[in-house]
């Protein structure tokens, strides 16, 4: 018999919140982006030199071929290509936003890597995978990727 299909009446559900209050050390390679996002309104990303992987946001080794990549900096396009997206419609004070509003994976011109991001500007019942989108900038600074304050439609 399979063990989770046994008789529940006695199971009960405990409702309840855990708070996770944490401190993130973005490193060189992640400050670096963060920074020239914030100081330069552009954005960077890592090129892999032994196979041409470019990643956006950067990282120290290569995914592909595991060589050290951290020092092979390339500026990608501020616009770019929304490969995937959900809808998020369930509200938290931690979330960037209120809902609904659309979460997606944006593949920025120049990049082979896909970074999250913010899409506004269109109803969230529209935003399509392949749509383009364009990079808006935010005008107060948090040095975090919500510098890039969301992405819009080209």
């Amino acid at each position: 018999m399979n063990p989770a299909a046994e008789d529940t009446r006695d199971c009960f559900i405990v409702h309840g919140k855990i708070a996770l209050p944490y401190t993130y050390f973005a490193g060189k390679v992640g400050s670096k982006f963060l920074t020239t996002i914030r100081d330069k309104k552009q954005i960077l990303g890592i090129r892999c030199e032994k196979c041409n992987q470019v990643y956006v946001p950067p990282r120290q080794i290569c995914d592909v071929c595991m060589t050290d990549i951290r020092d092979n900096w390339v500026e990608v396009k501020s616009e770019g290509t929304v490969t995937n997206f959900t809808v998020v419609r369930y509200g938290d004070k931690h979330l960037p936003r209120k809902p609904p509003f659309v979460l997606a994976l944006i593949r920025l011109d120049g990049a082979d890597t896909a970074m999250p991001h913010i899409v506004e500007g269109v109803a969230p019942d529209l935003v399509k995978i392949g749509m383009r989108v364009r990079a808006v900038f935010a005008k107060e600074t948090t040095n975090t990727l919500l510098d890039i304050d969301h992405f819009e439609p080209v």
